[in-house]
């Protein structure tokens, strides 16, 4: 006899709002991330943006300017967005946030490798919290934050790649 299987816990009727974390480093954050996130509250009630302290990459912009950035970006979704911050694992701050899921965007093939493994680890830290993948949309599938900044940097039109407050930012720093 065929013994079925148990439902993980995140398929568990919780009550309250479906709840994700959208973490990153959001260095700065770019239409591609802007484009996931709205079609990620197509799947969820509330979307916790978290920008991820990553002791391996040197920020351009401070963790509280990369925070304001992205809140300037979601005026009218005040109550459905929240933009946090985490140095720890992004498992634990989902649990602490209610998150019953973490959205990654995926751009190309590449991107895969990388977001399946930190997948499998997040489900072997906390097997509570689902990872679902979102498709980056095609319009912003070749666009990065290092991308958008080495433009910058050198002067290029990222017009239309970030939000004008994100462009006016970029153009301040590297005016310096």
């Amino acid at each position: 006899m065929d013994t079925p299987l148990d439902l993980p816990p995140s398929c568990e009727s919780s009550p309250g709002p479906a709840i994700a974390l959208y973490p990153g480093t959001f260095d700065p954050i770019t239409n591609g991330h802007i484009d996931i996130i709205r079609r990620g509250l197509c799947l969820f009630d509330r979307i916790v943006v978290t920008v991820a302290v990553n002791d391996q990459k040197t920020p351009l912009f401070s963790l509280a300017e990369r925070c304001a950035l992205i809140s300037e970006c979601f005026p009218d979704l005040d109550g459905r967005i929240e933009v946090g911050a985490t140095a720890g694992l992004i498992v634990e701050y989902a649990r602490q946030h209610g998150a019953r899921a973490i959205i990654r965007g995926l751009r190309a093939i590449s991107d895969f490798d990388y977001e399946f493994q930190l997948a499998l680890m997040n489900r072997r830290l906390e097997r509570s919290v689902e990872t679902v993948f979102l498709m980056t949309g095609f319009r912003w599938i070749y666009i990065s934050s290092t991308g958008i900044k080495n433009a910058a940097r050198l002067q290029g039109d990222i017009s239309g790649l970030v939000p004008a407050h994100v462009e006016r930012a970029l153009a301040e720093k590297f005016a310096r």
